[in-house]
């Protein structure tokens, strides 16, 4: 009798699960979309695509598959369902520049993690100070310095967490002191900022740059760092100091003996201090890559080139630092999300979906008596109502983006500026720990709460809020 009712149990909880609620869920969507009339608005085949695009989002916020099946299904159902005329027109995302460059970049991150040359890194740049407070701004400025080699923010987020940990017994604190926390959201929260510097930095920064180079207008490496290097530099100052404020002042105390923790910190790992051949293959690859993007800007050289050769070298038999269990390991799912939703994108455009959508919005929000900055607020709270709903920004951005610059253009409000200013803040959102890989780790490793990542999550979209107005009023008008 027990055994039944356990049994029953756990079949009640089963089908109640979030996987089996979202599978039902986008089930009833897909039928219902195909099967009733079209309003006026819509054509028969915007209706299947709007029905595709609610289906596919609602199976990627509660995965009850894994994202490259619910991905591959969505691009099928474009063709099955008659919404476009082959296979190969409902796939296009996939041959987007931006899929392949995003898988390059995970390649070349993954490489400098293999060889161990981001730890090299960190211990090289971080040096031991004498209190907490000079600890944690070492660890800030060297997770963004970091940044700048290293496009994962996750990546950074676990070469840190030993050190933090280490510097934490350094010191003799506890596991839950205030420099902790602080570093722990430094490592969580402020560490994806610094991703949005260069185009080349991550997933965000180089979706955002795609859909305004095919949307907006052509954006080179270099337009990208004169656009967003000073405002995210800033941002994440700001954003540090704000989680340095989670130091208590009675941590700042003197390490103790003859700094012997510190000489640790430097030497731990792999035992050496000088860099090894497959290291130094790696960071010459990398300058050499970032040195081709920057003189690629002016002579109109393809930013995926530099990557590509870049991946090549480090791939060949005699350096052999990429390997085939390196290309298995990579991120297939987001690839193949972005490629899916690319490709659900463009035949909404086709369809006239993404202008449906647009006038049945502007019919239930009063654009049309609102100001100018009254309609970029209400553009950015929807970019961060559909941030919030995503494990990734990169996805949040590749869904958002493109319908927020269809209102900018209809309402006449700067595309370019506003495409910056979503970056901004929908890379600086994070209210729930699965919003961002580094601050899911962040929490699982170190004395973070619910609480803390919610309200500090507050405090950096406002932040970033105040950035893209000063960057939006004063310094993007200033270089373009």
């Amino acid at each position: 009798m027990g055994d039944r009712f356990g049994t029953r149990t756990r079949l009640v909880t089963a089908l109640l699960s979030r996987q089996s609620l979202g599978l039902l869920t986008a089930t009833i969507v897909l039928v219902v979309g195909t099967t009733v009339t079209p309003p006026a608005a819509l054509t028969v085949e915007g209706q299947r695509t709007l029905a595709v695009f609610l289906s596919a989002l609602v199976l990627w916020l509660t995965r009850p598959v894994p994202y490259v099946v619910s991905s591959i299904l969505s691009v099928t159902l474009l063709f099955v369902l008659g919404t476009v005329s082959s296979f190969s027109a409902a796939a296009t995302g996939f041959t987007s520049t931006l899929v392949f460059f995003l898988l390059l970049l995970l390649l070349l991150g993954d490489a400098t993690t293999s060889v161990g040359l981001d730890r090299q890194l960190a211990r090289r740049v971080l040096t031991a100070d004498s209190t907490p407070r000079r600890a944690l701004r070492s660890v800030a400025g060297s997770v963004l310095a970091l940044a700048l080699v290293m496009p994962s923010a996750m990546a950074r987020a676990v070469t840190f967490i030993p050190i933090v940990k280490q510097l934490t017994a350094a010191f003799e604190l506890d596991a839950d002191s205030g420099f902790e926390s602080a570093a722990f959201l430094i490592l969580g929260h402020v560490n994806p900022i610094a991703s949005m510097a260069l185009m080349t930095g991550g997933g965000m920064a180089l979706v955002t740059s795609e859909i305004i180079a095919t949307s907006v207008r052509p954006i080179t490496w270099v337009d990208w760092a004169v656009l967003m290097l000073p405002p995210t530099i800033l941002l994440y100052t700001l954003a540090a100091l704000c989680a340095g404020l989670f130091a208590i002042g009675d941590e700042e105390m003197k390490m103790t003996t003859d700094m012997k923790n510190a000489t640790q910190l430097e030497t731990d790992g792999n035992g050496t201090t000088t860099l090894t051949r497959e290291q130094r293959l790696v960071g010459i690859v990398l300058s050499g890559a970032v040195v081709t993007w920057i003189v690629g800007s002016f002579v109109g050289l393809p930013t995926v080139l530099p990557a590509v050769a870049a991946v090549v070298v480090l791939s060949i038999p005699s350096v052999g630092v990429i390997t085939a269990e390196d290309i298995a390991d990579v991120s297939w799912g987001i690839i193949f999300l972005i490629g899916a939703m690319l490709s659900i994108l463009d035949v909404m455009e086709a369809t006239g979906t993404i202008t449906a959508v647009i006038d049945v919005l502007a019919r239930w929000i009063p654009f049309a008596v609102l100001a100018p900055w009254q309609i970029v607020a209400v553009l950015i709270a929807i970019a961060v109502g559909i941030r919030i709903m995503f494990s990734t920004g990169s996805a949040a951005i590749v869904v958002a983006l493109p319908i927020v610059l269809e209102f900018a253009s209809v309402f006449g409000i700067d595309r370019l500026f506003l495409a910056l200013a979503v970056l901004l803040v929908v890379g600086s959102t994070t209210i729930l720990p699965f919003n961002t890989t580094a601050v899911l780790v962040s929490m699982d490793r170190g004395p973070l709460s619910h609480r803390d990542i919610a309200s500090f999550g507050l405090v950096t979209m406002g932040l970033s809020l105040g950035v893209a107005t000063v960057s939006w009023l004063v310094y993007w008008p200033l270089v373009t």
